[in-house]
């Protein structure tokens, strides 16, 4: 069979390693530098453009899990950046240009590897399988191949995502659970008095906002509004928005302000804030968040964030393999599956390409372990839900009831066996 990549990033990078390992041949569309997109600088596979951080090294983080989990399952991408490393503490952090110069010659080398330098505006229909792993610059036409095959409402163009955070660091005798206007507990409502509401918006409405890119428009719809933005309209405009208390009055009170949190994941262990969509910078994301008395003491498992992305709504078009229902044959890896980090995007190409490696041996597809941080990434993008908002690693995703040590050593044990059973090393 044959088999071709769109997109030579991280993940499209981890693809075609992995089938190549395998001793297939694959072909690789990268469409720079005949077409530049507005963030990278130069015609090397791998490119990072922004910071140089893999993120913490630590088991006792979830990046430093998903990094030891791919080391298991023979990333490229890991083993190279091993080469590259530069100072940074307890975090992993490479020589940018070096870790593209080594992971560009290996690919470029590869004798099972075929690099074509040209745009793919459609998808190509001489080959059996398609990974398109085009990342989240994808070109407009591109763009427009993809709305095609997967409809309009399944491609989002901007991220609107609000904080998520570890379910147990709120502080629940500082609200309620209830539903607006019906039964149910669906959700847990943070309370706010008038004054406590007053130094929040203020706080607020005073923060420092990250800094469009150039090729970022701040252009919202309504229903996307970031929380900032709407503030500034006036004092009680939120409390005519995602705070207002309307619905809630016969639970015994009417709060002057509610935020509501939902939850993220089947399990309950990650919590989303409704309507919370920000530019704030992480530092005051943390700062101002924390004012929200329920909140005091809030551990984020993600961080909000408003910018131009190009993402599928996974878990209404692709399998637990990440390829799609209606097509098969075509799969999709790294961000434009709705993961989001460096590490995360590099592993859902791993994961990709083990599975058409199988494909290629006449062998069934197999799912990772649910306990392991790429098993629950991989879990969380595929699952139903109504909205897909981006995820990054977060040991929210590992719905086990163990502290965050254990839940890692449980991780690797069932990777490692998960590896050895399946001939994966």
């Amino acid at each position: 069979m044959r088999v071709c990549i769109i997109g030579g990033g991280l993940a499209g990078c981890e693809v075609a390693y992995k089938i190549a390992q395998n001793g297939f041949a694959v072909d690789m569309y990268e469409m720079r530098p005949i077409k530049q997109t507005p963030a990278h600088l130069t015609d090397y596979l791998a490119e990072i453009v922004c910071s140089n951080s893999f993120g913490a090294k630590s088991i006792k983080t979830a990046s430093g899990l998903l990094k030891k989990e791919m080391k298991l399952l023979g990333s490229l991408v890991i083993s190279v950046a091993k080469t590259c490393v530069v100072p940074a503490g307890r975090a992993l952090a490479i020589d940018r240009t070096l870790f593209a110069k080594n992971i560009t010659q290996i690919i470029e080398q590869h004798p099972n590897i075929n690099i074509i330098r040209k745009e793919m505006k459609k998808l190509p229909v001489n080959y059996d399988l398609v990974v398109i792993s085009s990342g989240p610059l994808t070109s407009q036409d591109l763009e427009n191949e993809i709305l095609n095959i997967t409809g309009k409402e399944n491609l989002y163009f901007y991220d609107a995502i609000a904080p998520h955070i570890i379910t147990q660091s709120v502080d629940f005798s500082k609200g309620f659970f209830a539903n607006r206007y019906e039964e149910g507990l669906d959700y847990f409502n943070c309370v706010l008095s008038k004054e406590e509401y007053e130094e929040f918006y203020n706080a607020l409405v005073k923060a420092e906002c990250v800094a469009y890119k150039d090729f970022e428009k701040p252009r919202f719809f309504e229903g996307c509004m970031p929380v900032e933005e709407l503030a500034k309209r006036g004092f009680n405009t939120l409390c005519f928005g995602p705070m207002k208390p309307v619905g809630l009055a016969k639970h015994g009170f009417k709060p002057y302000a509610v935020v509501q949190l939902r939850k993220e994941n089947a399990s309950g262990t990650i919590l989303s804030m409704v309507g919370f969509q920000t530019k704030l910078t992480y530092k005051e994301q943390i700062t101002v968040f924390r004012l929200i008395p329920a909140l005091k003491n809030a551990e984020f498992a993600k961080l909000g964030s408003m910018h131009r992305n190009t993402y599928l709504q996974s878990q209404h078009l692709l399998t637990p393999y990440l390829n799609l229902k209606s097509m098969p044959n075509i799969f999709f890896a790294g961000q434009i599956t709705g993961v989001e980090g460096y590490i995360a995007s590099a592993a859902s190409g791993l994961f990709v390409g083990i599975n058409i490696s199988r494909l290629l041996k006449d062998m069934n597809l197999i799912s990772l372990p649910p306990n392991t941080m790429l098993g629950g990434l991989i879990n969380y993008i595929s699952q139903p839900k109504d909205t897909l908002q981006p995820m990054g690693p977060n040991f929210g995703l590992i719905e086990t009831p163990f502290p965050k040590l254990e839940k890692a050593k449980r991780a690797l044990k069932s990777m490692f066996d998960f590896c050895k059973s399946n001939d994966l090393f």
